[in-house]
């Protein structure tokens, strides 16, 4: 059932849209005094910059890191919600979905900061897409694990578990290789009383806080944004549905993409009389199995000649109603994310791959966009968190880790080696976690120099990076049923 659309009462839109909005902003704050503070721990700990000079550089640098992201993380993490809830987000499930991934994540965060343990935001917004997924899924009957795009978890939970890895040893070796190229024994020695660094050395550091400040703003900013355009795309489908300010010739590049892209799923026969809900229902299994079946090109065939309708029809986003927005971002969705699935999985190949390609780039110009004003607010939203209840993670980081003060030469190359990955990942469209990576760079840092870990923070550590998904998942897909209950009852 569709309820929250423009035309539905007033007040419900905007009480679900305050609600929506208010979740959102409230994680990305969260997440701000949760992760950030693992990039001013070097900084703080070396005396580089004091406490209060820390946060307010970090919250800045988040906020220029989320102002200047691309959104190809946003977009990854909507492509690993359930394709039927991302369809009807506008509908009580919808809605459900989004209420229960904030809140189960907002909750994991407050209580693992509250412990002081560097949990990890990205891992706690996948296990809860998880755990909603396979609600769905057994609430609609299908089998167990049917609602989770499997293929794009696994990529997902592979960077996820591949960059601590990264961090420590990386940031291990760059302390070895600093030892064997600087002489300098000032740059390995703890700080003494209060006194800053050396100029120098203090310069490189302000600088690492600055890279890993500025990375984590680009990618785990992106996550509140792509959940955010999904309350919006429900709640006001005429705005936000697609790209209103879309030029009419990059209209007609889609057309012509979309007829030279045509024959490609013309080449499949159906074997079925073909609808959209039947079409939209063999697309989504595709995108969440990988399987191609008989029906999943034609499948895509009649919603790419609906899109093809669209723009031969229609001259400008501004003519279209909102049931015909809604109905082609619809369309475009499913035929985009069918695209990216056939490329990735090698069913398409030679020429009708890079005319797949060609519709693919043409048809993000419509639906993967970040208005200016959700980036405001992200970035507003991470840098006040920044600044708010850091001290926590940050004791953890430059003292609980290593058995010994950390140097600056240590602080320097786990911030290096989190700027670079974090970063890295950011422009890829990968999210990773910066608690992680800065965490176990710290770890490598401290192991390379002998300075010795204190296991019960390691293993608290470890344990927290090992329930974090698990407990997620059962958090979200509880809140998911319980709100999903409380919504069809109150708007039945």
């Amino acid at each position: 059932m569709s309820f929250l659309v423009e035309g539905s009462p007033g007040a419900l839109v905007i009480v679900a849209l305050i609600v929506g909005l208010s979740l959102a902003l409230a994680f990305e704050f969260a997440n701000g005094f949760h992760d950030t503070a693992n990039a001013v721990a070097t900084v703080i700990y070396t005396h580089s910059l004091t406490s209060t000079q820390a946060v307010i550089w970090a919250a800045s640098w988040n906020f220029v890191g989320v102002m200047v992201s691309s959104g190809a993380v946003a977009f990854g993490i909507i492509e690993l919600l359930p394709v039927e809830l991302v369809l009807d987000v506008g509908a009580s499930a919808g809605f459900a979905m989004i209420f229960s991934l904030l809140l189960s994540a907002i909750l994991w965060n407050v209580g693992t900061w509250y412990l002081g343990l560097p949990a990890s935001s990205s891992h706690t917004l996948i296990g809860s897409i998880v755990g909603v997924g396979m609600m769905n899924a057994w609430i609609n009957g299908d089998g167990f694990g049917e609602g989770v795009n499997w293929g794009k978890l696994n990529e997902t939970m592979l960077a996820l578990l591949v960059s601590p890895v990264i961090g420590f040893v990386a940031a291990a070796a760059l302390l070895l290789l600093a030892k064997a190229l600087i002489r300098n024994p000032a740059l390995y020695r703890a700080p003494e009383g209060k006194a800053p660094p050396p100029p120098w050395i203090r310069t490189i550091l302000v600088l690492t806080c600055t890279g890993v400040s500025f990375a984590h703003g680009s990618n785990d900013g992106q996550k509140g944004m792509g959940l955010i355009m999904l309350v919006l795309i429900g709640l006001l489908p005429t705005t936000y549905a697609l790209r209103l300010t879309t030029p009419p010739e990059s209209l007609q590049e889609i057309l012509v993409a979309a007829q030279a892209a045509q024959p490609v799923w013309d080449k499949a026969p159906s074997p079925v009389t073909l609808d959209s809900p039947i079409a939209d229902a063999a697309i989504s299994r595709f995108l969440t199995t990988g399987t191609l079946e008989p029906i999943t090109l034609p499948s895509l065939a009649f919603k790419n000649a609906r899109i093809i309708t669209a723009m031969a029809r229609f001259k400008s986003i501004g003519e279209m109603t909102t049931g015909q927005r809604s109905r082609l971002r619809r369309d475009v969705y499913l035929v985009d994310s069918g695209i990216a699935k056939l490329r990735k999985t090698g069913a398409v190949s030679g020429n009708d791959a890079l005319l797949l390609k060609g519709l693919y780039d043409s048809l993000q110009l419509l639906t993967d966009y970040i208005p200016l004003w959700v980036k405001i607010a992200v970035a507003v939203a991470l840098g006040l968190g920044t600044t708010v209840g850091w001290k926590r993670i940050v004791v953890t980081i430059g003292e609980k880790i290593g058995k010994s003060h950390l140097t600056y030469a240590q602080g320097a190359s786990a911030e290096l080696v989190a700027m670079a990955t974090v970063g890295a990942a950011g422009l890829i469209g990968v999210p990773v976690s910066t608690t992680h990576v800065l965490s176990s760079g710290v770890a490598g840092a401290m192991f390379a120099n002998h300075s010795g870990l204190q296991k019960a923070t390691m293993r608290n550590i470890l344990l927290a990076w090992v329930l974090t998904v698990p407990a997620c998942m059962l958090l979200g897909s509880l809140l998911f049923a319980a709100s999903l209950f409380v919504f069809l009852r109150l708007l039945g």
